[in-house]
């Protein structure tokens, strides 16, 4: 059990940066798009911050993951930030622009994913072998990659649902956007039954992945290629 704690406690030194620069550039990018696009709620709120303590809520960010984390020996990890606010009807054209607000988030973490993997790359090429920093860059992409398909996920309130609502006709938008007071229960029952894991994550993910090694391949090909064939 010591040896387990152990492993439990490196693992959560090598993905803490990782998830704090995840979490606060996700957030953040919310904060910016919804300002670029006319609405200045975050922005007066303090929120376009790179601070992750402005974004961190420590029972859903600390506490819970931690918590869950050890009471299920790494096998399920479940957290969350606090939500950036953002007045869609304060934006230039509130249906259409809904959607570039909630893109934004999932879109840091596309980017962070690929900066995580190409520092995994160049250490790698560099001759590196320093576990911490090769584990951290893994960690970075795969923390990265989780939290962007995750919030794809097409349920209110997540980012996904609000494309959804965004690109769907008036009508049905609406009766999506009813489903958001209840969306957080909805979710958290389809996580505890594997659904979202099943037919969702491990699809999305899988193809995330493959989308990025072919991506960071040329690069790969540069540095390593006897591993670039």
């Amino acid at each position: 059990m010591l040896m387990d704690t152990t492993q439990i406690i490196q693992t959560i030194s090598v993905y803490a940066l990782p998830v704090l620069f995840a979490i606060t550039l996700h957030e953040a990018a919310h904060g910016y798009a919804a300002r670029r696009f006319g609405d200045n709620t975050a922005w007066l709120a303090g929120r376009i911050s790179l601070n992750p303590l402005r974004h961190i809520d420590p029972l859903g960010t600390i506490v819970m993951p931690i918590a869950i984390y050890f009471l299920t020996q790494g096998a399920f990890l479940f957290g969350y930030a606090k939500p950036v606010p953002v007045d869609f009807n304060a934006l230039n054209h509130p249906k259409r622009d809904m959607i570039w607000v909630a893109l934004a988030g999932p879109g840091a973490n596309l980017f962070q994913a690929i900066l995580w993997g190409i520092a995994y790359v160049l250490l790698n090429g560099l001759g590196v072998d320093e576990p911490f920093l090769i584990k951290t860059c893994q960690a970075g992409v795969f923390v990265n990659v989780i939290m962007m398909v995750f919030n794809l996920l097409p349920l209110p309130p997540m980012d996904g649902g609000r494309v959804l609502v965004g690109l769907l006709p008036w009508r049905a938008a609406m009766a999506v956007s009813r489903i958001e007071p209840y969306g957080f229960f909805i979710l958290l029952a389809l996580l505890l039954m594997g659904l979202v894991s099943e037919f969702w994550m491990q699809p999305l993910m899988a193809l995330s992945f493959t989308l990025l090694d072919a991506l960071l391949a040329p690069l790969r090909w540069l540095l390593l290629p006897g591993q670039g064939d």
